[in-house]
């Protein structure tokens, strides 16, 4: 659990206006760190935060949050703690297996499905005489991708699926971006753009809104570079949706495992759309 949620559960025990909040009176129980570990290990056993997920797309798509104009997809990373590994556990653990030396209590204490990779980006180019230099970077990180797909209409998050950090966004193209009921258009950025994913979506009679990647020691043409230019502009919305998760919610995996780091980034999405949705209410009714 954050510090960000313990700080909640302390003020909700502290204060009257927290409880009248949250429907609390004097004489109830206030939920602590336990109830709440409790609450997504029972999502985890019985296997319903897609359906509970799911179940909510359906209460969108009542109240008019169709989602017919195209979908945005694209993966981030979710750190986990860093686990203090020697080589040969490491080696063994990537193998699928288990150091033999580990009592039963190590085993429950040790996240053996979390991996490392690096994060590429580049640093902000700063001008140096007539030469604007960039410096590419690589940070690693360990823990989780969650893969989403937005709407792009209206922002709310439709698909997701959450893999090891390692994994590559290639292959998730057609998880979250596979349902033709999302609109005909799928937009991501240059990773989604393979013969692959390319054959899939002609496969389905889906129009492709990649955007294209710069050849080795090539410019893209003017074209290309005018479609990435626009292609961007939609992508970005997706972003917000991750800075929204990262920094708002702190969205960081503490728990063990797959399965409950499935179900902590599941509620993190049902969390977003719920505010999405209050947004969009005290906006333009839909049509």
């Amino acid at each position: 659990m954050s510090r960000r949620v313990e700080i909640y559960l302390d003020q909700l025990r502290d204060r009257l206006s927290f409880m009248r909040f949250v429907g609390l009176a004097l004489h109830q129980t206030v939920p602590d760190a336990k109830t709440i570990w409790l609450y997504r290990e029972q999502l985890k056993q019985a296997g319903a935060i897609e359906g509970l997920f799911r179940r909510f797309d359906k209460v969108l798509a009542d109240q008019g949050y169709l989602a017919m104009g195209g979908q945005i997809i694209d993966a981030t990373l979710i750190a986990a703690p860093r686990q203090k590994l020697t080589l040969e556990e490491k080696a063994t653990i990537r193998e699928g297996g288990t150091p033999a030396d580990w009592s039963r209590h190590k085993r429950a204490q040790k996240d053996r499905d979390a991996r490392w990779t690096l994060k590429r980006g580049r640093t902000k180019p700063k001008p140096e005489g007539h030469q604007r230099q960039t410096i590419q970077i690589a940070v690693p990180i360990f823990g989780y991708k969650s893969h989403i797909g937005i709407d792009r209409r209206h922002g709310l998050i439709r698909r997701w699926t959450v893999t090891d950090a390692a994994q590559h966004t290639q292959p998730q193209l057609s998880g979250p971006a596979g349902s033709r009921k999302h609109g005909q258009s799928r937009l991501g950025d240059t990773a989604y753009r393979t013969k692959r994913n390319l054959e899939v979506l002609e496969r389905r009679g889906l129009s492709e809104r990649i955007l294209f990647r710069r050849p080795p020691k090539r410019q893209l043409s003017e074209q290309q570079a005018k479609a990435n230019a626009s292609r961007a502009r939609i992508r970005s919305g997706i972003e917000h949706v991750f800075a929204a998760q990262k920094h708002r919610m702190a969205l960081f995996v503490r728990t063990i495992g797959l399965a409950r780091a499935q179900v902590k980034i599941g509620i993190a999405n049902s969390a977003y759309n719920f505010t999405r949705l209050a947004w969009l209410s005290a906006r333009v009714a839909p049509t």
